[in-house]
């Protein structure tokens, strides 16, 4: 029996699920999109509405073809909105218990076939189809950021995730032009398990004093050919998602190789969690970002 996926949810209009919004509806999927207010779903909308009218300026769409992709994306202010959808994608923050009671209001709303989607860098799959009526029809659909640029997303099956949900997925993916790559479900898939413990280390280095922020960006970028340095990409995922992510291996693999820096930790508790809130390891409220040590 096969799955076929027409409409899609999606929870969460920040970052990342607004670019799953804004990718799906592209490739003709109707989307719903959720939020906890009224005022995040319409900011979520702005934001796809912007990027759009943006890929219109460069050539890369019509302006008919903006209309019809914003035309397929509906508010959905409650989970009863995703009665008829085939597929609802969870994209709220990195944190487990945010993320169960999410799983516990949504699945009395939804179809009995509907399947269920985390969009989780970091935290068990298995654990949160645990929390759900329906482990089988569970999947891990973890997203790059920013959505609509990479093209990676990382499916994880949960120990109860069925082949035709699988299946379902492989061919959402393909269809929404990505590349898709299979992961197991250990602490932080492939990307994060690598790319963390990364970044850590660059916060070590700088907590340590062996070089500083612009120095250890400049390292990276031009001594390993990375597109940004891991101080300012830090900054950009938001001090307090790598914060949770490390946390997660640490706990998760009990080494003491994924202790999160002290320095991160000191960061997220000054509430300078990168771009977003305009201070991390760069400040951002002036013309160009500025090293904040």
């Amino acid at each position: 029996m096969s799955i076929e996926i027409r409409k899609v949810g999606v929870i969460g209009a920040g970052q990342m699920g607004g670019g799953i919004a804004q990718v799906a509806a592209a490739s003709g999927y109707e989307v719903a999109l959720n939020d906890i207010s009224e005022e995040r779903i319409n900011a979520g909308l702005a934001t796809i509405n912007g990027n759009l009218a943006r890929q219109v300026s460069k050539g890369h769409l019509t302006e008919e073809e903006k209309t019809l992709i914003l035309a397929r994306i509906t508010s959905a202010p409650t989970y009863e909105h995703f009665n008829d959808a085939d597929l609802v994608i969870e994209a709220a923050v990195e944190n487990e218990d945010i993320k169960r009671k999410i799983f516990q209001a949504l699945c009395p709303a939804l179809k009995p076939t509907a399947l269920i989607g985390t969009n989780t860098s970091s935290i068990s799959v298995t654990r949160l189809a645990s929390t759900t009526d329906r482990p089988e029809q569970f999947i891990g659909i973890h997203f790059m950021n920013p959505v609509p640029v990479m093209q990676l997303v990382e499916v994880i099956r949960g120990i109860a995730t069925s082949e035709e949900t699988f299946e379902a997925t492989r061919a959402l993916v393909e269809k929404i032009g990505k590349s898709l790559t299979v992961a197991e479900d250990f602490p932080g898939f492939i990307v994060n398990r690598i790319l963390l413990p990364m970044i850590n280390e660059a916060i070590y280095t700088l907590y340590e004093g062996v070089g500083s922020v612009e120095s250890i960006d400049t390292a990276m970028r031009l001594g390993a050919n990375h597109p940004m340095g891991p101080l300012q990409l830090a900054d950009f995922i938001g001090l307090d998602t790598c914060l949770s992510i490390m946390q997660v291996l640490y706990e998760g693999l009990a080494d003491s190789k994924y202790r999160p820096c002290p320095l991160l930790v000191k960061y997220v508790e000054a509430g300078w969690l990168g771009r977003k809130t305009r201070r991390g390891f760069y400040d951002y409220r002036g013309e160009k970002p500025v090293p904040t040590r």
